[in-house]
């Protein structure tokens, strides 16, 4: 049986609490949207996470590494390079410790909560789900 993501409201910025990674990922295929993963388990610092996105996610070369760069790589050139079919991005073990306190992970959250506004006001599914290491 293929899983699903019905259910799970099209443009959202959630816990990964009920999920495993496969089924989202195999979820996404059969739905035809883009499958996004970052593990960020090794990650110290909000540099560090940034690194690992931009690599896991396979940003270009210029990628400015700050939270700025990362919502426009969400966002605008995505939206340019034609029809989009919608996303599942999935972040987890975001570190939480001293170097990436509380108010850096929920401005990470934000970058994916104003992405998933973004994508929903172009009426494209766009659904993140993160865990906390």
């Amino acid at each position: 049986m293929t899983p699903t993501l019905r259910g799970v409201r099209p443009n959202i910025v959630q816990s990964i609490r009920a999920f495993r990674v496969s089924d989202l990922q195999k979820a996404a295929h059969a739905a035809g949207q883009h499958f996004l993963y970052a593990n960020l388990g090794n990650a110290q610092t909000k540099q560090d996470v940034l690194d690992l996105i931009a690599q896991q996610f396979t940003f270009p070369q210029h990628f400015g590494k700050n939270f700025d760069a990362l919502y426009d790589c969400m966002t605008d050139p995505l939206h340019k390079s034609g029809p989009q079919p919608g996303f599942v991005i999935v972040l987890e073990q975001i570190p939480a410790n001293a170097k990436f306190d509380k108010e850096a992970r929920e401005q990470l959250l934000d970058i994916f909560r104003d992405a998933a506004d973004y994508w929903g006001d172009r009426k494209i599914p766009f659904r993140c789900f993160y865990s906390f290491l």
